[in-house]
């Protein structure tokens, strides 16, 4: 297999998590990739954005075949997604309402609210967030609690990350060794959510707090 960590034209050689994910498609090819992309799942901090690129930049140079790479990052996805689905069944409603109970400015109607509100819009969730960073990994939690049925769960997963993987690898085998400017233009998407979510967190802390202080006067 040719050398994924040679000299690229431009950037340093693939160290961290490029370099981590170079080393397992070297030992295992493919599947290296695959696991890379589930890991991922698991550990959000581990970027995507990096490890499908790299396997698109893989792909580019024949160490592992283009559709290969797409599969198997697919794969990778998807298993990774099912095992934060059950993570999320193991915890239950009964046990996300207990602990919404004991969290400050946080009320259990919050949760039914969330509840009733995946029951009209879990199919969409599922498969958008398969497409948005962050969410990516956490939609799979909230499924998991709703029970949502494994079969749908499995399709829509497995088309949305489809999507975002082939787009990825793609990019990065057409880029070749300029793959790792990807992730600088993901990077400005990322900052957008975490902005939106920032702000949408924001927004109810400040409502709830305004709101008991109201209650107090009142009260009082």
């Amino acid at each position: 297999m040719t050398e994924l960590a040679h000299p690229l034209a431009g950037p340093p050689e693939p160290t961290g998590i490029a370099g981590w994910a170079t080393g397992l498609m070297e030992t295992l090819g493919a599947p290296g990739a695959g696991l890379a992309v589930a890991l991922e799942n698991l550990f959000p901090p581990l970027p995507s954005e990096v490890i499908l690129p790299l396997a698109g930049f893989a792909a580019s140079q024949g160490d592992i075949h283009l559709g290969a790479a797409i599969f198997w990052t697919t794969l990778g996805s998807t298993v990774g997604a099912v095992a934060l689905y059950y993570v999320g069944a193991l915890l239950g409603r009964d046990r996300t309402r207990a602990i919404a109970a004991r969290l400050p400015l946080v009320k259990v109607a919050d949760v039914d609210r969330t509840e009733a509100w995946f029951a009209r819009h879990g199919t969409k969730a599922v498969f958008f967030g398969r497409m948005i960073p962050i969410f990516r990994s956490l939609i799979s939690v909230p499924a998991g609690i709703e029970r949502m049925p494994i079969a749908t769960f499995l399709g829509l997963t497995a088309l949305g990350s489809l999507i975002w993987n082939t787009v990825f690898v793609l990019a990065g085998y057409l880029l070749g060794e300029n793959w790792w400017r990807v992730e600088a233009y993901v990077g400005i998407l990322q900052n957008v959510v975490i902005a939106a979510v920032v702000l949408g967190v924001g927004y109810f802390v400040v409502s709830r707090v305004l709101r008991a202080r109201s209650r107090g006067r009142r009260g009082s």
